[in-house]
């Protein structure tokens, strides 16, 4: 927001610096971006009138003007600007006059007596750009008719005003106007406010212009006027233009330029329509489906259904609290008015003119909220103006609201809320004159506390802890007391078998892993490929159109993290994530959504990094089943998870691998589809994993086992069994038939080839045998050896080698 210090200090004149003010207002949370002069540093430059104009004798381009505004007479001088004619006022740099460098490094120059092509010149005229008051470099500076000969051009246009800019928070839109400014600087120094008289404007005429709100709750207050006969040839007067250009706007026409001061000013935006363009009626309601509105930029644009517009019998007139259309605006030609001004529900506008690509200053406060209470008033302030500067005859207020107009609420503030909250306490009298000050009405008080009534500008107020921070701030911050944190906290237990997720993350980063953070969101398209079977919750104002899914796997993130990475040049990545993915559900979750933490994890390029002694292997299947066994085995429960053949929509048919733990599905493990591979255009194969992250972070807690001080006795077995055969279930029944002394069982090599019958492998198996107190003979060795035999030849027809 960006406000005029002078046009402030007509509402709200406390007698403190620029600075001071600045400083209180960032203080109390208005915080001051930056403090810019209107004009630059210059002096010695008045009112001056040309008088005279002749074309100079020696120069095509030059004149040689005779200019009134010094006590001692006309004075000479010779201009260059095409525009310099007898008649019009313009600034006029005298002799001694120092005016603003070409940039800010440079120092100003003095004007001095000069010969130009043999004619003397004493002084200069100026335009905008020489005085750094504004961008027309075209010619001279064209002041009013009426302009002051003689006086000082900084008085005279005040160019000594600055222009405060105020990053404002979006909660705080209230302040979105140079009243609402007032109203806190007013507050902050206990200075009056000094409003504009703001008076109901006589009807002089009965004519009126039917309103219908059909948009129910999205539009719950209208108010229009008809206003005839105006004439729009008359422009804007010079301090309306003026405060509008330093407010960031451009003037255009007389009615739109009241329209938009009475934004800037009030805070209210309001539209002029055309009313011979307009038919029946107007209709406040939702747009159907792909209905088309020319805007007032000549944009063509065809509406969603959630869109609120301004209609007539023909069609959309304008998209409510956003853009007005070209087909019923103010031209030249425009005799008869009919003015809007209404309160839009904020979550109603909220979003729409993003959706379109567009940003108007309208939008950008219908979404934060304005004041339901200050449509009238508005109208009546526009309707003034225009009835002072284009003239015409203004009819009765149509005023229509339905009983979804927003209701005043309440709010208890407690003493004792006061002292825990800000550590401070405060006088009940400081309280209560702090409070009505920013406007809440005192419903009730007793000896607990107060109940307050909220303006209904506030719409960022709406519990104690609101009241608690307006407190604070015009108490002011700096003054809170700062003290030691005397609350008793009560430290929650944490169970050991909860495994915290930075020991995942280091394990991960250990195994050459770096964490990615990507969006909840991902583009519609690609979440399709990765997940098909499964709908996405679409959102309804996405921040881009490639942002608008929420994720039902985090594998779509990371693989476009890949791509990313790949573009530049990095062929070897290894990447994490956690977070939540987002699956509607019928079984519960908010509105149907079921959010999953999850861990993702992806590989891609050569096994190691580049280096003389490393070899240039690829990655394959085993090496990103070897880190997320890594990931498992730190949860101390490793042996209850399973791998089992498994199918996933993303990964390949033949290299997918299930994760259970205890027989329930966690996750997967695998390569990209080859489909998908091609489609993203990803050179090589990428392996990916994703499992619930509660499964990993719910451990066995570690206990005590004493190591064993008899010998281990190993056994080696190679048999022969059919290709189809997992190594899951190979090993599982070797667990089971070696007995309860078996401590370690691994395989260590498989053989496919030459010598071997082709529909079947050799696998070798290692078994280690210990006993806890004492040493295993040979017999019980050779026991447990034949019973694992005779188990593998009953269930896999196996047979040693």
């Amino acid at each position: 927001m960006k406000v005029s210090e002078s046009w402030l200090r007509e509402w709200v004149n406390p007698a403190v610096t620029t600075d001071e003010l600045v400083a209180q207002l960032t203080m109390a949370g208005l915080e001051v971006d930056e403090i810019e002069s209107v004009a630059g540093d210059f002096s010695g430059v008045i009112v001056g009138e040309i008088i005279g104009c002749e074309q100079h004798p020696d120069a095509d381009k030059l004149r040689v003007t005779t200019v009134a505004g010094l006590p001692d007479g006309p004075t000479q001088v010779v201009c260059g600007a095409a525009n310099a004619r007898v008649g019009i006022k313009i600034p006029f740099a005298t002799i001694g006059a120092e005016l603003p460098g070409a940039s800010q490094t440079e120092e100003k120059w003095q004007i001095k007596k000069a010969k130009l092509r043999g004619v003397e010149s004493f002084g200069m005229l100026c335009g905008q750009t020489e005085l750094k008051a504004g961008d027309d470099d075209t010619g001279l500076w064209e002041l009013a008719a009426d302009a002051p000969v003689g006086t000082d051009i900084r008085d005279y246009l005040n160019l000594n005003d600055k222009l405060i800019e105020v990053d404002l928070t979006p909660n705080r839109s209230d302040c979105l106007s140079v009243k609402g400014i007032a109203r806190e600087v007013g507050v902050l120094f206990r200075a009056p406010v000094q409003a504009p008289a703001i008076n109901p404007i006589a009807a002089t005429i009965a004519d009126t212009f039917p309103v219908k709100l059909s948009a129910d709750a999205a539009c719950s207050r209208y108010v229009g006027r008809v206003i005839r006969n105006i004439d729009i040839t008359k422009p804007s007067p010079a301090w309306l233009q003026d405060k509008l250009t330093r407010a960031g706007l451009r003037s255009i026409d007389a009615v739109v330029d009241v329209t938009n001061y009475v934004l800037v000013e009030l805070g209210q935006p309001m539209h002029a329509f055309d009313l011979a363009k307009l038919s029946g009626g107007i209709d406040v309601r939702l747009a159907k489906q792909a209905e088309q509105i020319v805007l007032l930029d000549g944009q063509e644009v065809k509406l969603n259904a959630d869109t609120m517009v301004i209609s007539d019998q023909q069609g959309a007139l304008a998209i409510a609290g956003v853009f007005g259309g070209k087909p019923s605006s103010v031209t030249t030609e425009t005799r008869d008015l009919f003015l809007e001004s209404a309160f839009f529900n904020p979550l109603a506008v909220a979003g729409r003119a993003r959706s379109y690509g567009l940003h108007t200053d309208s939008s950008h406060r219908f979404e934060r909220g304005v004041d339901y209470n200050l449509q009238v008033d508005a109208m009546e302030r526009a309707t003034s103006l225009l009835l002072e500067i284009v003239g015409g005859e203004a009819g009765p207020l149509v005023h229509v609201t339905n009983e979804h107009l927003p209701q005043e609420r309440q709010v208890t503030l407690r003493k004792a809320r006061i002292v825990s909250g800000l550590s401070l306490e405060m006088a009940d009298d400081e309280v209560v004159d702090i409070l009505t000050r920013l406007g809440l009405g005192l419903v009730s008080q007793n000896a607990e506390g107060w109940t307050f009534n909220v303006p209904s500008y506030r719409f960022d107020i709406s519990i104690e802890a609101d009241l608690l921070e307006e407190l604070a701030r015009v108490y002011g911050y700096n003054r809170l007391p700062t003290r030691a944190l005397a609350t008793p906290i009560q430290i929650d237990e944490r169970p050991e078998a909860v495994l915290s997720i930075s020991v995942v993350r280091r394990q991960l980063v250990a195994r050459g892993y770096q964490e990615a953070i990507t969006f909840s969101f991902i583009e519609p398209k690609l979440s399709a490929l990765f997940d098909p079977a499964r709908e996405p919750v679409m959102l309804r104002n996405p921040i881009s159109a490639d942002l608008a899914a929420m994720r039902t796997s985090l594998l779509p993130g990371l693989v476009t993290v890949l791509r990313n990475n790949l573009n530049r040049q990095q062929e070897r990545v290894r990447l994490f994530e956690t977070g939540l993915r987002f699956v509607p559900s019928a079984a519960g979750g908010v509105a149907g959504l079921q959010q999953e933490a999850m861990l993702a994890g992806l590989i891609y390029g050569n096994r190691l990094p580049e280096a003389w002694a490393n070899v240039a292997e690829a990655v394959d299947f085993f090496d990103i089943k070897g880190d997320l066994e890594s990931v498992l085995a730190v949860t101390g429960k490793a042996k209850d998870f399973s791998f089992q053949a498994g199918v996933h929509s993303a990964l390949h048919p033949g290299q997918t691998a299930a994760i259970y733990l205890n027989g329930e599905l966690q996750g997967h493990v695998g390569a990209l589809h080859p489909n998908l591979q091609q489609q993203l255009d990803i050179p090589k194969n990428v392996f990916l994993f994703e499992i619930k992250l509660a499964a990993v972070t719910q451990a066995r807690v570690p206990a005590f086992t004493s190591l064993s001080r008899f010998p281990e006795v190993r056994r080696d077995l190679a048999i022969l069994i059919d290709r189809q055969v997992a190594a899951k279930a190979l090993m599982d029944t070797v667990a089971a038939g070696a007995g309860e002394h078996l401590t370690d069982l691994k395989v260590f090599d498989v053989y496919m080839g030459k010598g071997i019958d082709p529909h079947r492998k050799s696998v070798a198996l290692g078994l280690t045998f210990q006993h806890p107190s004492r040493t295993l003979n040979e017999d019980e060795v050779n026991a447990s050896i034949d019973a694992v035999i005779k188990s593998l030849e009953a269930n896999f027809a196996a047979t040693l080698r």
